[in-house]
């Protein structure tokens, strides 16, 4: 079996780490018990640095052998296949998987990234707080009626979601307990903590080095 290399930065500010999405792979390799390697890209120069690698320069992108891929949600589904702990191997809870990953991606992140972004850049008057709110309220329905999102259990499906949900902004913009006791449940997760404190402590010891 080929040995899977998770690219990320070399360093990042304080403020990104445990949320930067390399965190996803990790978090991945960590519940399906997948061996896996760390290795960087220098975040100074980040934009053409890698772009052969990733034509946007961002990270996380994947190495499994000859294959690599970028994209965090991309990433995920060839881990996903790599266990059916991350996925079922039925057709029907393959199926519920993927959809609610890119529902993740497509329905959810695609909302909260820029209404984040806006939020700290002090542009409050910017018209996505409603969309926002729509999105969140119709996801929260769907978590007040099930403990997972597909298959009846835990899959990579919910590690996205939550991944996305989890940032601090998203979790206190309204009162929505079921999404919360999703959020805590799913993160609560031993791959998930030590995935974050890995991503934690690898950042951290890049900053001696950067002084």
């Amino acid at each position: 079996m080929s040995e899977l290399i998770i690219w990320t930065y070399d360093w990042v500010p304080e403020g990104p780490r445990g949320f930067v999405r390399d965190l996803r792979l990790r978090w991945a390799c960590e519940e399906a018990g997948l061996a896996y390697a760390v290795r960087t890209v220098p975040f100074d120069g980040r934009q053409t640095n890698h772009l052969s690698h990733q034509p946007f320069g961002q990270i996380p992108f994947l190495s499994d052998g000859d294959v690599e891929i970028f994209e965090s949600g991309a990433g995920l589904l060839r881990l996903a296949g790599k266990s059916e702990k991350l996925m079922p191997r039925d057709p029907v809870g393959e199926a519920q998987t993927v959809q609610w990953m890119i529902a993740a991606l497509n329905s959810i992140e695609m909302v909260t990234v820029p209404w984040w972004f806006l939020e700290i850049s002090g542009k409050k008057d910017h018209g996505l707080a409603d969309w926002m709110g729509s999105r969140l309220g119709q996801l929260e329905k769907v978590l007040s009626e099930r403990q997972w999102l597909a298959a009846d259990r835990f899959t990579v499906a919910d590690l996205l979601m939550a991944d996305v949900l989890r940032v601090s902004k998203v979790r206190s913009f309204g009162a929505r307990p079921a999404t919360e006791n999703y959020v805590t449940r799913v993160t609560d997760r031993p791959s998930f903590k030590k995935a974050r404190a890995d991503q934690v402590a690898h950042f951290a010891a890049a900053d001696e080095s950067r002084s």
